[in-house]
């Protein structure tokens, strides 16, 4: 996908005044596989990232020591390791009071599970739920695929893009299984393409588009087959879902960042401030402004001290 991904040591891109930054995926080379995998020590300091920013890829985070919370969007996860974490792109988190913080990280962004469209439901499930705490048995299951990705992506032996492929998948399924069947299951071929392309398109991003319509003419169909795709696919129509992913951009804007209300309609795709103030208050019971109050975990400060994103 278009600028999910940069060459090394390019600088962190901040999309707009007051918003966290929004950091890409390094390639070593172009062309290179959207994929990278190693220890909290070997991706570098940004895998402990202390102040609140966004990606433009999936982050799975195998912690297996250390003290602290993650947080992400609104939550504050406390950290109890052994633990399994999914992170999905356009979500705001950070590490926070993180100490001892160690255990295995994989980065990838939309275009690797091209082999495995399927693993991008599985990739929200696990977001959603809270990270538990691993048994032994999980445990030493998750460690030796996050190990064998590591090894595979730092030896980059011949036919190693297929291989990493592959055990991501397989690590996707195992780690699956604790989500729960989640939706129903999405329809063969080009529907269950289509219906994960319209959960890509409204990911939490910033970017919208904030419209059916808009996602339909984007992916290229009419809106009644969309509609009738996604509720394939998932049980429901692209409205709510789409209604949804407009709260928890404006939720995620509201509580981390400097934006005013006003800004934060815009982003949103509000151009009547008092339009979203009525939409936001009647989808969450609060004014923008209540909620800011009661949620109010916005950086003042989201400079990074040294290194690149």
């Amino acid at each position: 996908m278009r600028g999910t991904t940069v060459s090394p040591g390019a600088p962190c891109h901040i999309p707009r005044e007051g918003e966290p930054p929004l950091h890409r995926l390094e390639l070593p080379v172009p062309g290179a596989a959207p994929f990278a995998a190693g220890t909290f020590d070997t991706i570098g300091p940004m895998s402990r990232a202390a102040f609140p920013h966004r990606h433009t890829f999936y982050e799975i985070v195998h912690v297996t020591e250390g003290a602290g919370a993650h947080v992400v969007d609104l939550t504050r996860r406390r950290l109890r390791p052994p633990q399994l974490e999914v992170i999905l792109p356009g979500r705001i988190h950070h590490w926070e009071g993180a100490a001892g913080l160690d255990g295995t990280v994989a980065l990838f962004t939309e275009d690797f599970l091209l082999d495995h469209p399927g693993d991008r439901d599985v990739l929200r499930r696990l977001a959603e739920l809270p990270p538990a705490t691993l048994d032994a048995a999980a445990d030493a299951g998750i460690a030796r695929l996050m190990t064998e990705l590591a090894e595979e992506y730092r030896h980059a032996a011949p036919g190693f893009e297929s291989v990493l492929r592959s055990l991501l998948h397989v690590l996707l399924v195992r780690a699956g299984r604790r989500a729960g069947p989640g939706a129903p299951a999405p329809a063969p071929g080009r529907a269950a393409a289509l219906a994960a392309r319209f959960a890509g398109l409204i990911a939490p991003t910033g970017a919208g588009p904030w419209s059916v319509r808009e996602c339909a003419e984007r992916l290229g169909v009419t809106t009644g087959y969309l509609t009738e795709t996604v509720r394939a696919a998932t049980g429901r129509t692209p409205g709510p879902l789409l209604r949804e992913a407009r709260v928890a951009e404006a939720q995620r804007l509201l509580a981390r960042t400097e934006l005013s209300v006003h800004q934060v309609a815009v982003r949103t795709g509000f151009a009547d401030p008092a339009y979203f103030c009525r939409f936001f208050r009647r989808e969450t019971g609060s004014t923008p402004g209540d909620f800011r109050k009661h949620h109010d975990a916005r950086a003042r400060s989201i400079e990074v001290p040294g290194g690149p994103a």
